[in-house]
């Protein structure tokens, strides 16, 4: 299960997006949301997906359409708390801190806040049912285009 989450950053970290949409089942959710958001229970988030479908055509249009500063992230994550053991998955919580690093080569704190993942064992593996990034700032400094 910790492997999971390591992976998941480093998938990110590496550029290595075309493999990150592997890590979820196929009938998965995916959020980023301000944590007032997630304290309300308001559903409102900056990016939500509903399916690993919506996983690929979000990395594809990131290659393909969008244009944005070339920038490189680096994750720092806690160790996970294994917060519910359900029969037919895991919801654990792991603190992160995302670094962006842009070409100048300027690093700065991008985003931070904690994952919330619900972690099924399917086909052998674990994978995310659902991964909730909710981070903890009011602000985002610059677009959001690759997943946290």
């Amino acid at each position: 299960m910790t492997d999971l989450i390591a992976l998941h950053a480093e998938l990110i970290d590496d550029d290595q997006l075309e493999a990150w949409p592997d890590l979820f089942v196929e009938d998965c959710h995916y959020s980023v949301l301000p944590r007032e958001n997630a304290d309300r229970g308001l559903p409102v988030a900056t990016i939500f997906c509903d399916s690993r479908g919506m996983l690929v055509d979000r990395i594809v249009s990131l290659r393909r359409a969008n244009i944005f500063p070339v920038h490189h992230y680096r994750h720092i994550i806690s160790t996970s708390r294994i917060h519910e053991v359900r029969s037919d998955a895991i919801v654990a919580h792991t603190n992160y801190l995302v670094l962006q690093t842009r070409n100048t080569g300027r690093s700065f704190v991008y985003n931070a806040g904690k994952y919330v993942d619900e972690i099924v064992f399917s086909s052998g593996k674990f994978l995310f049912r659902s991964k909730k990034a909710i981070f903890d700032t009011d602000l985002i400094d610059t677009l959001m285009v690759r997943p946290i």
